[in-house]
């Protein structure tokens, strides 16, 4: 397990508590993916690959320390039978152990979107069974156009226990796609993986951070934006426009780009190679 990653942007913190990492085929989540195209990012992508072409998937939160407010981005997978990826039990003891005054200072949960590994640690289930918010003084943040018709794309039946929990204890709140959470931290819209799927943008004084959610699963998609994670996006054609868009907005600026699934060093900034294609520099 490594251990806790750390950024400075601006007066705003940002720590990387990760739950897992788990080596899985390229070819799982990037269907179209070639080891031609892997091998020839090295060795900027090596942090990110097994030498076989390996996808190192990381599963992990962002806290954001921000004007006083705790955000938590990301609840990662959570313990729940029946989900494809296991938790870790010890990831919210050592997420609170981040934390002055631990999780109960968390003041605000953002889901960048509503998969699995994303909204697992969600809840927490009680003595009695029931789930429960894992993060009791907190407000939880989804875009009204993710929650618009999840049931019906929640086939894994995944909101009973991550989302429902937070309706009835009233901490559920739907957001609008740009919504803003303090002066320095707001949401942006990056759909195409799912229907309102958001990534956060940090800024303060002269200095900006993005973390990416699943806009993008890997750096690889940087080089190759056209590489969908087309059997879990939602739709994979608005999801390649989304990293074009991205790649774009951030490519040779100073913006320290943080992804939720990149292994360490997990953020870097987005440089134009000698061949003309993004890769991901490293932060420093």
């Amino acid at each position: 397990m490594s251990d806790c990653l750390r950024w400075r942007v601006g007066d705003v913190t940002i720590k990387r508590v990760e739950e897992s990492i788990t080596p899985v085929p390229a070819a799982y989540l990037l269907p179209d993916v070639t080891i031609e195209q892997i091998d020839a990012q090295r060795p900027w992508i090596d942090p990110f690959f097994t030498d076989d072409g390996s996808m190192l998937l990381s599963v992990h939160s962002f806290v954001v320390e921000a004007g006083g407010s705790t955000i938590v981005v990301d609840t990662c997978a959570g313990m729940h039978d029946g989900r494809p990826l296991a938790g870790d039990p010890t990831f919210l003891d050592r997420l609170g152990a981040e934390l002055e005054g631990g999780v109960d200072a968390v003041d605000v949960v953002i889901c960048t979107h509503l998969h699995f590994d994303h909204i697992g640690w969600n809840t927490v289930q009680a003595d009695d069974g029931t789930w429960v918010p894992a993060f009791p003084n907190a407000r939880y943040l989804v875009t009204a156009a993710e929650l618009d018709g999840f049931a019906e794309r929640d086939e894994g039946g995944i909101g009973g226990a991550s989302l429902t929990p937070l309706s009835d204890a009233d901490v559920l709140t739907e957001v609008d796609l740009d919504h803003r959470i303090t002066p320095e931290v707001r949401l942006m819209a990056t759909t195409g993986h799912t229907p309102g799927h958001v990534s956060v943008v940090i800024e303060s004084g002269a200095s900006s951070a993005m973390i990416t959610g699943d806009a993008t699963h890997s750096p690889i998609q940087f080089a190759h934006p056209e590489l969908a994670a087309r059997r879990v996006d939602h739709d994979s054609d608005a999801s390649t426009a989304t990293r074009r868009k991205l790649i774009d907005r951030f490519i040779d600026t100073n913006t320290l780009v943080l992804g939720t699934h990149f292994a360490p060093p997990t953020a870097g900034t987005l440089r134009t190679s000698d061949r003309g294609i993004a890769r991901l520099a490293p932060d420093g």
